[in-house]
């Protein structure tokens, strides 16, 4: 297994330029990394640029490539069994690349960030990003936006929708949720919010976001996760929009996949296989 670059001594020695202290996100950037290799999203969105971007963008990279060596390796462990074999089994689940459902692999995987920021927080490294980014060969991933949160719409490119994940580290994150959740897919879609837990104001958002959950059952799922042992920056708030979620069902009671037609139709597919 290809070690994530977000660990590499050079990426890490690079990133520490951009470490601030009363931001508190050194934690938070690694968490940031493994949710985006664990769902994949297509259309990534941070609002408040610094210490986490790098972190976002490495691993964003990683998985396209992941995905680049995958997809062919998919497609030929299903064209060597069904070469063999009329129905695929566990022993074609389990052989390299173990697990992937083909349906993964049905349109290209090139995701994008866009990160927004005026680069008016003078406690911010949002300045630096960018020599950083260039020194991990990562800047022509990263689409910065320069501008105020509440101007983001008007900036977004119009096939950036919709957005998958986002990351929101900024004290406008009642403004995002009022006016920028739609922005967010409905299948699914993620936002993790910084900072919401242990203060009046957050605690207010939170209440806010309560309330909408009570009004509209089924919309929104919500997590809260706190960093005890810190007095500030110590918490992220982790919202998926659920009003269009796909119901993803692919075993049988018991846990065993259903490899019927709909499977084994997807793996010709994506196989290449004909007739």
């Amino acid at each position: 297994m290809t070690i994530p670059r977000i660990f590499h001594s050079d990426f890490q020695a690079a990133v520490d330029q951009l470490r601030v202290p009363e931001m508190g996100t050194e934690a938070v950037a690694p968490l940031l990394a493994h949710l985006v290799r664990l769902i994949r999203p297509r259309r990534v969105l941070e609002v408040g640029m610094g210490y986490t971007t790098p972190f976002l963008a490495a691993e964003l990279a990683d998985v396209r490539d992941s995905v680049r060596t995958e997809a062919p390796s998919l497609a030929e462990k299903t064209r060597r069994h069904l070469s063999n074999a009329e129905q695929l089994d566990d022993s074609w689940l389990l052989a390299d690349p173990p697990l992937i459902t083909p349906a993964a692999h049905a349109e290209t995987y090139e995701p994008r960030l866009a990160v927004v920021d005026n680069l008016q927080d003078p406690d911010s490294s949002a300045n630096r990003v960018t020599e950083v980014l260039k020194e991990l060969d990562l800047e022509d991933s990263v689409t910065v936006v320069n501008a105020d949160l509440k101007e983001l719409a008007g900036h977004l490119p119009a096939d950036f929708r919709p957005i998958d994940f986002a990351w929101v580290d900024a004290w406008e994150c009642l403004y995002f949720f009022d006016h920028l959740m739609d922005l967010v897919n409905p299948d699914g879609g993620i936002v993790v919010m910084h900072y919401l837990m242990t203060y009046p104001e957050g605690e207010a958002v939170l209440r806010y976001i309560a309330e909408y959950q009570r009004k509209h059952p089924g919309e929104l799922e919500v997590l809260n996760l706190l960093e005890s042992h810190k007095l500030m920056q110590n918490s992220v708030t982790i919202l998926s929009r659920t009003s269009g979620r796909t119901k993803h069902r692919y075993a049988k009671l018991g846990g065993a996949i259903n490899y019927g037609a709909e499977l084994h139709t997807a793996a010709r597919r994506q196989a290449g296989i004909r007739g």
